[in-house]
């Protein structure tokens, strides 16, 4: 019976280590993904974009509790901001040619849009967070973009969107034969 019993035991340590190391070395568990993508939306896009502002942000945001001790959460963000002037917003009165002359009133430069790149961006540090932590990155990352947003209206971006227009429309009306060009802004 002991005989049988160190058997048993032996087969079962083999069967055991066979099984781990099929598990280990095996095949590995595949996966399958299926799509179904629909196009909701087609618009016409008339936005030349001109200039991208990269910006960074280090925000330490804090969520401050009566009863919990303080919880904060220190991020780098990285955003993306553009000028852009609608072209689509130009019309025929705002284009005036006479000989070799061309005259030419482009709509104002605008914001196109500040995006924030949540793949540069970083946590770096979280103190007392715990189980808070998702809603507080989540709130911090909003406080940036709209700090952000703020800056960039502050910035000299408009100026450097219309700096940009003109080098972009005088080679191109200059590439049509016009030798006199005015390039102005609403």
């Amino acid at each position: 019976m002991k005989k049988f019993l160190i058997v048993v035991v032996i087969l079962g340590l083999l069967g055991l280590i066979g099984w781990m190391l099929l598990v280990k070395f095996g095949q590995k568990p595949s996966t399958e993904t299926t799509h179904q993508i629909l196009v909701e939306r087609i618009e016409a896009m008339g936005k030349l974009e001109l200039v991208k502002y990269r910006m960074s942000d280090v925000i330490e945001h804090k969520a401050i509790s009566t009863y919990l001790p303080d919880a904060s959460v220190l991020l780098i963000i990285k955003a993306d901001a553009v000028g852009c002037v609608d072209l689509t917003k130009l019309n025929r009165d705002q284009i005036y040619v006479s000989g070799d002359s061309v005259a030419i009133q482009l709509p104002k430069p605008e914001i196109c849009y500040v995006k924030i790149d949540h793949s540069g961006s970083r946590v770096y540090d979280t103190k007392m967070a715990y189980f808070r932590e998702a809603a507080l990155v989540d709130e911090a990352f909003k406080q940036a973009e709209s700090q952000i947003t703020k800056e960039v209206a502050k910035s000299d971006i408009l100026q450097q969107t219309q700096t940009n227009a003109r080098h972009v429309f005088r080679p191109l009306l200059e590439g049509l034969g016009f030798k006199k060009i005015h390039i102005a802004f609403d």
